[in-house]
């Protein structure tokens, strides 16, 4: 756990240099769009720097996301993000869909190539007349409008089907010339993978954000599940702080919030500002995170 020294600064201003963002997914159903727009409403007063919309595999919440993201825009002062992929689309569908957000007042996009429409372990297949990666896509969007806002994706871990880091290093490359602003790392529970991954992102020559993507562990189950099919590990550590709670949610509560407070501490200490979390639709655990960076209702700020 950090000591109260460490955690000290963060009543000097240094919250001030903290900038985060959340990432949701688009209800499947009425119960769920009450838990996702609860979720919003108590994660906006901390005035994140723009809130991501999810697709789901292979595209299939498409129509849900847009709507998702048209009433974040309507409803609430958040920026959204939509996530987009190359999924089941050709480029002319694609490009109008960013002509559609552009004209709706959508000015940042997650520029992503997706998952294979057959789903996870299947060989990912091109669409007939579609764009081929995500990195034709960012230049897509670029092309339609310059005035996008583009982040993409990031791997230390690198991504399921590249078959090295380098190679995926080199994707990465190829997004960022292709006009991308920033990259959000898949999430990850040990944070030298990220720092060592940093590096050579650096050394190639990269020099766009590339902001830590943070998954608060809600259920461990669900979260090693996840990780396994995006391709993250999940060290023995973690799994023994959980071991033992599956029927005990009053303690997981606490350990959760424990794991993710050392990660994004450490993270603070070794210069990390910038942090975004997915948040699996679930405010409180991401809510005591951000008020531990000491970030702060706008409000309270005032007074």
């Amino acid at each position: 756990m950090s000591d109260p020294i460490r955690l000290s600064r963060f009543k000097r201003g240094d919250a001030s240099r903290i900038n985060v963002s959340f990432e949701f997914f688009p209800p499947k159903d009425e119960a769920m769009e009450k838990i996702l727009w609860e979720s919003i409403e108590r994660l906006a007063p901390l005035s994140p720097n723009f809130v991501s919309v999810t697709y789901g595999a292979g595209g299939s919440t498409r129509e849900r996301t847009h709507a998702t993201v048209k009433r974040i825009l309507a409803e609430t002062p958040l920026t959204p993000a939509a996530h987009l992929t190359c999924v089941a689309a050709t480029r002319a569908e694609i490009d109008d869909i960013v002509r559609n957000y552009h004209a709706a007042g959508v000015r940042h996009i997650v520029a992503l190539r997706g998952d294979a429409i057959d789903g996870a372990g299947a060989a990912y297949k091109v669409h007939p007349g579609g764009y081929e990666t995500s990195a034709e896509l960012v230049a897509g969007i670029k092309r339609i409008s310059s005035d996008f806002d583009v982040s993409v994706s990031a791997y230390p871990e690198k991504h399921p089907d590249s078959p090295n880091v380098d190679a995926d290093i080199d994707m990465l490359k190829a997004k960022v010339d292709a006009g991308a602003d920033r990259a959000i790392t898949q999430f990850f529970f040990e944070n030298d993978l990220y720092f060592r991954y940093l590096d050579r992102v650096r050394a190639r020559g990269i020099d766009i954000p590339i902001v830590p993507g943070i998954l608060p562990v809600q259920n461990f189950k669900s979260a090693k599940n996840f990780a396994e099919r995006a391709g993250a590990s999940v060290p023995t550590w973690l799994a023994e702080r959980f071991h033992g709670l599956d029927d005990d949610p009053a303690t997981r509560k606490l350990i959760a919030a424990a794991v993710a407070a050392e990660q994004v501490i450490d993270l603070v200490d070794r210069g990390v500002t910038q942090f975004h979390f997915y948040t699996m639709n679930r405010a409180d655990l991401v809510y005591a995170i951000c008020h531990l960076l000491g970030l702060r209702p706008a409000v309270e700020q005032a007074a």
